[in-house]
This record gives structure tokens, C-alpha cells and sequence, in this order.
């Protein structure tokens, strides 16, 4: 073979092989990649199930400095609860909402109506009869842009719920009516592991 023949050939297999090369470093760095990714996603899960709902203890609550509120709650909810604003109607969470349960202060978690009261007032706005826990609720005169109102607030959160009217149906003739960006639903079947068990007999059929 030629002299010139077999540069040649050497040129072209050390180009492969650094071709092979460039691929195989590609191919490494992309399996520590993935290795990092599944390293960080298995670290991220029990993080994520120590995030999972843990019993309210709603009696003793504190209610934190606005900052913080500021990063727990949704700008809606932030508004609504502490800013006295209102959120669209027929364009929230629980207007529409059956399902058994009850609804808590979104902020303090204190327990305040139940599904067993809500009912269809044709608003938009979810509506109660009467509070579950008249004990955790607070009215107050409102004279705002809407004249004369009642105001109510949840008493260990001092969250802004919504108003009360007088125009209500049997048994009590009042309104409740709520912002969903004030609450926040309990379904019946998670009542007991969220720690409000003691209302789960509720829903108890007889």
C-alpha cells in the first residue's frame, strides 16, 4: 500500500474516531443528566408528600404577617381575604359544587359551612343558609360603594367570606353568600385524616 494510501486511511479513522468519541461524551453527559434528574425527582417526593394536607389545628391559629400571606395565598384569594374584594360570579370554584363536605377558612382553615346548608340562590356565588360553626363567624356593618351591607369574616383568620342577606330561603330566610376564593373544600371521605373528624357523623346516613 502507498505511503499516501495509508494517511489517508489513518486520517479517516482517527476522524472516526473522534466522531465516536464526541458521540460517546454526548451520550455521557446526557445519561448524568437523566442520572441528576432522577436523583432530584427522587429527592423532590418526599418533600412533596410532606406537603400533603396535615391536621388542622385551626383553634390555635396565628395569623401571619401579610408578606407571607402574600406567598401562600393565590392573588385572587389574597384580594378577596384580605383586601375585602370580590371575586366574578358564576366564574368561581364552588358556586357549582354538590359534593358533601364542608368549607373552611382558606387562610386559618376554621370550619365554617357545610354542603348540608349550601344550595342554588342563583348569584354565582356559592350561598349557605346559615354557617355550620356560628362561633367562627364575625358580620360587621359594610357602608362601601354598594351602600349598607353585613359583612362576614371568619373569626380566627380575620378573612373577608362575602356578606349576608335577608332574602334567603326556610328555615332561616339568610343568605350566606361566600367568594370560593375564601374557602376551601373538605370532602366527607377526608374529613377524619384533615382533623375534622368530630363532623364527619354529618354525613352519616340514617
Amino acid at each position: 500500500m502507498k505511503p499516501l494510501s495509508v494517511s489517508i486511511m489513518i486520517f479517516f479513522l482517527v476522524l472516526l474516531g473522534c466522531r465516536d468519541s464526541g458521540m460517546s461524551g454526548v451520550q455521557e453527559k446526557t445519561t448524568a443528566k437523566n442520572a441528576r434528574d432522577a436523583k432530584m425527582m427522587s429527592e423532590a417526593r418526599p418533600g412533596e408528600k410532606s406537603m400533603q394536607r396535615q391536621p388542622v389545628d385551626w383553634r390555635n391559629f396565628k395569623k401571619p404577617d401579610d408578606a407571607t400571606l402574600r406567598k401562600q395565598l393565590t392573588p385572587l384569594q389574597y384580594n378577596v381575604t384580605q383586601k375585602e374584594g370580590t371575586e366574578p360570579a358564576f366564574r368561581n370554584e364552588y358556586d357549582t359544587n354538590k359534593a358533601e363536605g364542608i368549607y373552611v377558612d382558606i387562610v386559618s382553615g376554621e370550619p365554617l359551612f357545610s354542603s348540608l346548608d349550601k344550595y342554588d340562590s342563583g348569584t354565582g356565588w356559592p350561598s349557605f343558609t346559615r354557617p355550620m360553626e356560628p362561633d367562627n363567624i364575625v358580620t360587621r356593618q359594610d357602608r362601601g360603594f354598594f351602600g349598607p351591607r353585613t359583612e362576614v369574616r371568619s373569626k380566627h383568620g380575620d378573612s373577608h367570606l362575602g356578606h349576608v342577606f335577608t332574602d334567603g330561603p326556610p328555615p332561616t330566610g339568610l343568605r350566606y353568600c361566600m367568594n370560593s376564593a375564601a374557602l376551601r373544600f373538605v370532602p366527607k371521605n377526608d374529613l377524619e385524616k384533615e382533623g375534622y373528624g368530630e363532623y364527619a357523623k354529618l354525613f352519616e346516613k340514617k
